[in-house]
């Protein structure tokens, strides 16, 4: 094999029985390379500024240095998959600003379906780090990156209309796009706005840009009425709070 039709990688992982895993079955994949193993988050900051690998596979959780904090202190721009024991933060990870994930343990049919994703996307590493730092910045996000089938999408905040609670995760309305966030609807609330998002029923939260009208339903509550031409029915405690803002 060509050199150009190598990859490398560097193996970011806190954990013994993880790192040989991984090793291993980078040792199977005939374009990628593996330039070592970092056990702690800085350390890993330096070496992958030093080693400028293309991809690297980073823990989530790591001693001294989060796998989030590491991407969002090192100027080289790899690719990035993030391995992870707990299956709700590498859903939200992976939504809010990762290209892939692992849950660990993993196997080698799940990790030949991650490389497929990032294989062809590796020219557009950048993006990734990117959207990594952007979850470290304070106060509300600008944009959040969604699943569309094997696509992620960037989507602007100021896009979406409303967000629905589901269980432990959000539907997000857009325009007459539907995509699911693998987070609880109070802690996507806490990255946005709450001067625009406005949560108007236990499971609702709008966006006040997207609001035409509210107007009275039974005395007590409030429909409200979104550009789209969607309605939704504010529940009595958030109607009472509603009349608060037209005061």
């Amino acid at each position: 094999m060509t050199a150009d039709l190598t990859h490398t990688a560097l193996i970011v992982e806190d954990e013994p029985l993880a790192r040989r895993r991984l090793r291993d079955l980078i040792k199977l994949v005939p374009w990628l390379q593996c330039l070592g193993e970092i056990a702690d988050g800085q350390r890993a900051i330096a070496a992958i500024d030093e080693m400028h690998p293309d991809l690297v596979f980073l823990d989530v959780e790591l001693p001294r240095v989060s796998g989030i904090e590491v991407l969002g202190r090192i100027h080289h721009a790899p690719a990035v998959i993030f391995t992870t024991a707990y299956d709700q933060f590498a859903v939200t990870a992976f939504e809010l600003g990762a290209l892939d994930y692992l849950l660990k343990p993993f196997g080698r049919e799940r990790f030949t379906k991650s490389l497929a994703r990032v294989h062809g996307r590796l020219a557009g590493a950048d993006t990734t780090v990117s959207r990594a730092r952007e979850l470290l910045v304070e106060g509300p996000i600008p944009r959040l990156f969604v699943r569309d089938g094997d696509a992620i999408l960037p989507l602007r905040v100021s896009a979406i209309e409303w967000l629905e609670a589901d269980d432990d995760s959000v539907v997000v309305h857009a325009a007459t796009r539907r995509y699911r966030i693998g987070l609880p609807l109070s802690e996507l609330e806490q990255r946005l706005d709450e001067r625009v998002f406005v949560r108007v029923h236990r499971s609702h939260t709008v966006n006040l840009e997207h609001v035409v009208s509210w107007k009275p339903y039974d005395g007590s509550r409030f429909q409200i009425t979104l550009r789209s031409g969607h309605t939704l029915m504010a529940s009595r405690q958030r109607s009472r709070m509603l009349r608060q803002l037209t005061r």
